[in-house]
Parts: structure tokens; C-alpha cells; sequence
């Protein structure tokens, strides 16, 4: 095959892969993308999409259970059942359909997408043995945008009984026991999703509480709901390995005791870890950060004319990260000045119910040197969350008690995850707790929350 020269490669076509290569070519530079796997990268085929699809579906077939018991609502549903395969087909559909747009999307671009694992062999070329015979591929810039992919446990590797998430999104039937290795946001939001399918559920996490990431007032609501729907969860516990005598998971609790938790999957949510090894990286002479490609706030690498985006870079290993790292790589290359300075990163947790965080929370603020002032208000006060029979959450807005700019946004509840981009901008502009509470807010809307919020951290709160 006859060697291709461009200006732009950008290995791996996740979210963070195909963006750079739209926007690269969107900028005027030649540009082909090497990707071994289906388009669209973890998120969209195994990873946020999937998931989602299949929380909403466990959601609907919890509430038409709950029916079948009689709701206040006067809606009564006899005998509800699920069809899991049909289930899995319509979450496959969806992915169908946007991984189709991810490949028009490029195609419409004029980017050339070449399958197959691309090996890098230095900073300027890279080979791919496609369906069809070795393409080798020479560029002016490199872009790596590997991804990333579960963590194994010692003692207990993936296969038969012992699943990452990926195999998670793809069960043919409902399990009856599931013990999930991990009390993070991946292992509590599928748990929780089948729990409501009809699985028995048990969360072991050797931390002393769930989704370390978030502050304990977000997680404290999710912990309680867990409790109301039935899920075991065993805190300060630590996977030890599996039982042989038969399909069960063995564990130590934090006084040394040990236990046996029978379980027909093990579900290992322990992490994800950059992808780096299968591409010839270690030909490059990349500084590393952990097991991370070490970037500046121009994405660069320590190679000159090699950039690194998205999870292989490290933590917040979030797609809108990503994205956000692929435009602005593509537009230096191309001659703009940009870097990535946000002021806020927007984290959301799909769990029931729902957390998300934007900034900092009142405990990192502190921490920061600042004077705070902070306050929340319940969704158990606002008309929207009781229409919706989902008060259990709240707001909460933290500020510099100086000059009242807004440091962080959080909220907890059905439905906040919507809220994050109205957090984020508010960040991002730099607004003060006036400004929000001076722009009308829509009644009747959780949104509603955000102003009461910033009313009641300026001290004349209205309905709290």
C-alpha cells in the first residue's frame, strides 16, 4: 500500500479522537485517524451511552413494579415483566445510530479513517496492518488519544464469572446474585440498575464510604436510597479472591473476619487506567505522569509536535474533557492561540439519585484559603421536585464571603444531572452570587433551586 502523508494522525477514535480530527479538519489540515475498534471509544459503545440506556430502562420497569403495588398517583400496572433482550437490543440501537453519526460526521469532514491498531515507531510515522495490508503513515503533528480500560484485581482476573462493565451491558439474562467489587460511581450505577431488574445486589468498597470522590452531604443521600431499594453494601472491605469451592466471592471485613459471598457475577469496578501499551509508545520518548502521558495546558507531550488527550492523559478521565481537549489541540496546530484553562470540570453521577458537582465543594474551598459562604435548598421547598415525587435533594452554592463569586455548585436528586451545564457556565463567566440571584429563574423548575440558593447565602432567602 502506498504510504500516506498528512498533517494531522490522531490515534484513537473515542470522543476525545474523532472531535480533534473533525475539528482539525474543519481548520483546513489534512488529517487521518487510525482506530482499531468500532468509532466513538469507550463511552459510546461501552461505557456512558450503554449504561444509561439501560439505568432508564431498569428505571421504567421499577416504577411499573412499583405500580402493580398501587401509587398515589392512581396508576395501577398488573404483572410488569422484562424482556432483557429486547432490552439489550433497543440499548444497542442507540449506539448503533450514534456511532453511524460519528462515521458521517467524518466523512462529511473529509477525514480519513484508517482501521486497525496503530504502532507508532517515533514521532512522525505510525504503521497499521489493516484488513487489507500494512498502511504506513506519516504526519507533521501526532495526536494520542488512547483512552483507557478497566482495572484488573490481583487474584481476581476478568473472565467467567468475574466481569468488567463492558460484559455488564451485555448480559443475556438477569443475574439472580451480583456482588460488585467497588463502591464508585460505574459499580453503584449498574448495581443499582439491576437492582431494580431483580437482581440481589451486595457493594463491597474497602474505603469507609461510597463515592469517595464526592463530599459525604451529596453521597449520604445515595447511601440511604441504596438502603431503601435493597442493596447490601459493606464498607471497609477488601476482596480477597474467589471461593473455588463454588461461585461465590470471598472477602475480609475490617476486623479480620472472613466471609463468603455466594454471587453468579462478579462485577469489578475498581478503576480505569490510561491505555498505553499496544500502540509503541514506549519507542516514544513521552514524559509520564504515574501511569499517565504527562501534558501541559496546551496538551502538549514532551515530544515536540506530539499531543496526548482524554483518559491516557489521566484524571478526570471524563468525555466532555476530552472533547473539549481535542478542539483546542486541533486549533493550535492550526495556528490558534488557545490552551485548556477551565475553571470548571462538571462531574455527574447517575446513580438514584443523581449527584453532580461543578467547582469546589465547601471542604475544598476552605482548604483553598478561602472564606466561604455557602447554603443549600431542598428540593423538599420547590413545587417542580414534588410534581415529579422526587424531593429527596437539594442545591447547594458556595462563594467567597469577600466579593461573593462563585466557587462551587453541587446538587443531589432525580433529574440534576441537567443542571450541570447551567453550573458550569455560571463558573465559567465568573458569576457572583447577585447575578444569580437576579436572573429569573422558570417556575416551575428544579433550576428554581439554584436561585433560592444563592438567596439564601446572601441572607433573605424567600421560600426556605
Amino acid at each position: 500500500m502506498d504510504p500516506i502523508a498528512c498533517a494531522v494522525l490522531v490515534v484513537g477514535g473515542g470522543p476525545g479522537g474523532y472531535v480533534c480530527a473533525i475539528r482539525a479538519a474543519q481548520c483546513g489540515l489534512d488529517t487521518v485517524l487510525v482506530e482499531s475498534g468500532p468509532l466513538g471509544g469507550t463511552c459510546l459503545n461501552v461505557g456512558c451511552i450503554p449504561s444509561k440506556a439501560l439505568i432508564h430502562a431498569a428505571d421504567e420497569f421499577h416504577l411499573a413494579r412499583r405500580f402493580s403495588a398501587g401509587s398515589p398517583l392512581g396508576i395501577s400496572a398488573a404483572d410488569p415483566r422484562i424482556d432483557l433482550k429486547l432490552t439489550m437490543a433497543w440499548k444497542d440501537g442507540i449506539v448503533s445510530r450514534l456511532r453511524g453519526g460519528v462515521y458521517g460526521l467524518l466523512r462529511r469532514a473529509n477525514v480519513k479513517v484508517v482501521s486497525g491498531i496503530g504502532i507508532l515507531r517515533d514521532g512522525k510515522t505510525c504503521v497499521v496492518d489493516t484488513d487489507i495490508g500494512r498502511q504506513e503513515i506519516t504526519a507533521d503533528h501526532i495526536v494520542i488519544a488512547t483512552g483507557s480500560e478497566s482495572v484488573p484485581l490481583p487474584g481476581l482476573p476478568f473472565g467467567g464469572s468475574v466481569v468488567s462493565s463492558t460484559e455488564a451491558l451485555a448480559f443475556e439474562d438477569i443475574p439472580a446474585r451480583i456482588v460488585i467489587v467497588g463502591g464508585g460511581y460505574i459499580g453503584l450505577e449498574l448495581g443499582t440498575a439491576y437492582r431494580k431488574l431483580g437482581s440481589e445486589v451486595t457493594v463491597i468498597e474497602v474505603a469507609e464510604r461510597i463515592l469517595p470522590q464526592y463530599d459525604a452531604e451529596l453521597t449520604r443521600r445515595v447511601m440511604a436510597r441504596l438502603g431503601k431499594l435493597g442493596v447490601e453494601v459493606l464498607l471497609n472491605t477488601k476482596a480477597t479472591g474467589l471461593d473455588r469451592s463454588g461461585p461465590a466471592l470471598r472477602i475480609e471485613r475490617s476486623d479480620g473476619r472472613e466471609q463468603r459471598l455466594p454471587a453468579d457475577r462478579i462485577l469489578v469496578t475498581v478503576g480505569r487506567r490510561p491505555r498505553v501499551a499496544g500502540f509503541g509508545l514506549e519507542e516514544l520518548d513521552l514524559r509520564m505522569n504515574g501511569g499517565a502521558i504527562e501534558i501541559d495546558d496546551q496538551c502538549r507531550t514532551s515530544m515536540r509536535n506530539v499531543w496526548a488527550i482524554g483518559d491516557v492523559t489521566g484524571e478526570p478521565m471524563l468525555e466532555h474533557r476530552a472533547v473539549a481537549q481535542g478542539e483546542i489541540v486541533a486549533e493550535i496546530i492550526a495556528g490558534e492561540k488557545r490552551a485548556f484553562d477551565k475553571v470548571a470540570m462538571p462531574a455527574v453521577c447517575f446513580t438514584d439519585p443523581e449527584i453532580v458537582s461543578a467547582g469546589l465543594s465547601p471542604d475544598e474551598a476552605r482548604a483553598a484559603g478561602f472564606q466561604i459562604k455557602a447554603a443549600s435548598f431542598p428540593f423538599t421547598a420547590n413545587g417542580r421536585a414534588m410534581t415529579l415525587g422526587a424531593e429527596d435533594g437539594f442545591v447547594r452554592i458556595v462563594a467567597r464571603a469577600d466579593n461573593h463569586v462563585v466557587l462551587g455548585l453541587q446538587a443531589v436528586g432525580q433529574g440534576v444531572s441537567e443542571l450541570s451545564a447551567g453550573f458550569a457556565l455560571a463558573l465559567e463567566m465568573g458569576a457572583c452570587l447577585e447575578d444569580i440571584a437576579e436572573t429569573i429563574h422558570v417556575h416551575p423548575t428544579l433550576g428554581e433551586c439554584l436561585r433560592e440558593a444563592a438567596l439564601v447565602a446572601l441572607g433573605h432567602g424567600l421560600h426556605a
